[in-house]
């Protein structure tokens, strides 16, 4: 991908800004709780639980910390009545934009998302006006620094759909989600030590972005992050070293 480098790519900035409003823990326990609730407490044979143990233990929550949510989870306690809702709409630029939520009050939630929409020029819109651009994948990333080649052989031995090495030297490699976790255990062997692995959506199509609109949907991630209910934000803008450089 020419010319741009990691920051600018699909999910940018996500964990460093969470972790500076010191939401990522609450985050990370919701998604816990939620992923068990689902799908079982056994990370083996639940890859939504699997990634979401993976990013708890990247960001040095502790092992009962994590456990504790779990078994909350698994417990399915009738006081918890957090709901997975996707919101889809339109950002500055033509951006499509999904918004995947963790609630127990919908109102709050839709009214927190359609006024972040609403402040930087976009709108919410129908389930479904875009989805279809998205792809659910897993993601493992590296640092700058490796042999890309190595990389994709063992990537692709392991089982990985495709590697990205972006300008800046850093390498995505991308999975099928539901095997991300054995995907990042096979490179961990093969001596590649990820930096964070995580499900993601991948868009189909990229929408450019100039000087003006970039800044308007950085201010509209950060809206949505701002929520508590907000667990991930995605788009398919596209930041240009360039324009990422003038903001």
């Amino acid at each position: 991908m020419a010319g741009h480098s990691k920051w600018a790519n699909t999910k940018h900035r996500k964990a460093a800004q969470d972790a500076k409003r010191g939401k990522i823990f609450t985050k990370i326990i919701r998604e816990l709780v939620t992923a068990s609730r689902i799908g079982g407490p056994d990370p083996a044979s639940n890859p939504r639980l699997r990634a979401a143990v993976d990013k708890a233990l990247a960001n040095n929550m502790t092992r009962d910390t994590l456990n504790r949510a779990i078994a909350r989870g698994a417990g399915n306690d009738e006081n918890d009545n957090m709901e997975s809702i996707v919101y889809e709409g339109y950002g500055p630029g033509g951006t499509a934009v999904m918004v995947e939520c963790l609630t127990d009050n919908r109102k709050r939630t839709v009214s927190d998302v359609r006024h972040a929409f609403t402040k930087t020029g976009g709108n919410l819109g129908t389930d479904g006006s875009v989805a279809y651009l998205f792809t659910r994948k897993g993601i493992i990333s590296y640092a700058p620094g490796l042999d890309e080649d190595a990389v994709m052989d063992a990537a692709l031995e392991a089982g990985a759909e495709d590697v990205e090495t972006f300008d800046d030297g850093a390498i995505d490699v991308y999975t099928a989600w539901e095997i991300l976790g054995d995907v990042k255990d096979a490179m961990d062997a093969a001596g590649f030590k990820a930096e964070s692995a995580e499900v993601s959506m991948i868009p189909s199509t990229k929408a450019d972005l100039d000087a003006e609109t970039a800044p308007k949907l950085m201010r509209l991630i950060d809206m949505l992050e701002d929520s508590d209910d907000v667990q991930e934000v995605y788009h398919n803008g596209d930041i240009s070293d360039e324009v990422a450089a003038l903001l």
